[in-house]
C-alpha cells in the first residue's frame, strides 16, 4: 500500500520567503509558491487572473516555522497581522477556567487565520498549531489596497469568510444534533473536501491533522468514544486509519452516514475532482 506523502517541506529561496508546495493527485500543474496556495484556495470561489494571482503571491514575504502546540495568537492579544497556513495545521479554541477546551475551527494549508480587516488589532481568539507548521505572516494593512484595487480578489475573500461562517454553523449542528458516529464521519468528509481543494489528497487518501484527543475536543466527545467510533467506521468498511493516514474506502456511504452535504463549503472544483475519482474500494488496498 502506498503511503501518503507528508506536506511539502518548506525550502526558502534566496532573498525571499517563498517555498514550493507539493500537490496531490488532483493537481493540474507543478509546484507553486506560498502565495499561489492562497490563490488556489480563493480560486475555488472566483476565477482569478494571472495578475490577481501575482498580487496574492506578493502578499507572502515572510514565513516562520512553528512546532506543535505553539500559539499564533492569544485571546485579547494585540496583532496587526494575519497568519496564512502554508504547511501543517492549527486550530482556534476556547478554554474554560477548569482547563476544558473546545476546538472551534480547524486550519489547514491555504487557510487564513483571522480577519483581513486593516483596523482590527485586538484578537478575540486563541489560535495554536496542532502539528509542526509553516506559517506566513501578512500585515493586515497589506490587504487594504488589494481589496480596493482588485474587486474579484475582494469578492473571493468575502466568499472565504462566508464559507468559514458556514463551517461554524455546520459544526454547531454537528455537536448539537448528530450522533458520535455521524459527527466523526461528517468531519472526515469535510476535511477531505477541504484538503482536496488545495491539492493535499492522493486518490481517496489524506493526512488527518488531528489526534484522537483533538478530535474529542472538536466534536464534544470523550477520547474513549472517539476511539470506539473510529473502530466502528473501520468495521463498517467506510475508512482505513493508519497513524495519521486516512483512506476513505466508500465515499458515498461515508457521506450518507454523516448526512453530509458539502454545499456549505462552496468548493465546486474540488467536489468535481472528488466525484471523478470516487470509487467503492481503493485500488491497491
Amino acid at each position: 500500500m502506498d503511503t501518503l506523502p507528508r506536506y511539502a517541506v518548506p525550502t526558502p529561496r534566496t532573498g525571499t520567503a517563498a517555498l514550493g508546495a507539493r500537490r496531490g493527485s488532483g493537481s493540474d500543474t507543478a509546484p507553486e509558491t506560498p502565495g499561489g496556495l492562497l490563490a488556489r484556495k480563493l480560486g475555488n470561489f472566483v476565477d482569478l487572473s494571472d495578475q490577481e494571482r501575482e498580487v496574492l503571491d506578493d502578499l507572502v514575504r515572510q514565513h516562520r516555522q512553528y512546532g506543535p502546540r505553539e500559539h499564533l495568537s492569544l485571546e485579547n492579544g494585540h496583532s496587526r497581522s494575519v497568519s496564512l497556513i502554508l504547511e501543517g495545521s492549527a486550530c482556534r479554541y476556547k478554554i474554560l477556567p477548569d482547563g476544558r477546551r473546545q476546538i472551534l475551527t480547524l486550519f489547514i494549508p491555504g487557510d487564513l487565520c483571522g480577519r483581513c480587516l486593516p483596523d482590527l488589532d485586538l484578537g478575540d481568539e486563541s489560535i495554536v498549531t496542532l502539528t509542526a507548521a509553516t506559517v506566513a505572516v501578512i500585515p493586515r494593512q497589506a490587504f487594504a489596497p488589494i481589496i480596493e484595487s482588485y474587486p474579484r480578489v475582494a469578492r473571493a475573500l468575502a466568499w472565504n469568510a462566508m464559507v468559514e461562517e458556514g463551517v461554524h454553523r455546520e459544526w454547531i449542528v454537528n455537536i448539537g444534533q448528530r450522533t458520535g458516529y455521524e459527527r466523526i464521519a461528517h468531519l472526515f468528509c469535510e476535511l477531505f473536501h477541504r484538503l482536496a481543494a488545495v491539492g493535499l489528497t492522493q486518490g481517496l487518501r489524506c493526512e488527518l491533522p488531528l489526534t484522537q484527543g483533538e478530535l474529542a475536543d472538536a466534536l464534544g466527545l470523550s477520547a474513549v468514544h472517539i476511539n470506539r467510533t473510529v473502530q466502528q467506521l473501520r468495521s463498517d468498511g467506510l475508512i482505513c486509519l493508519r497513524g495519521r493516514e486516512l483512506t476513505i474506502l466508500d465515499f458515498a456511504a461515508l457521506q450518507s452516514a454523516a448526512m453530509f452535504d458539502g454545499q456549505y463549503l462552496h468548493l465546486s472544483q474540488a467536489a468535481r475532482r472528488i466525484e471523478a475519482g470516487t470509487m467503492r474500494t481503493y485500488p491497491d488496498l
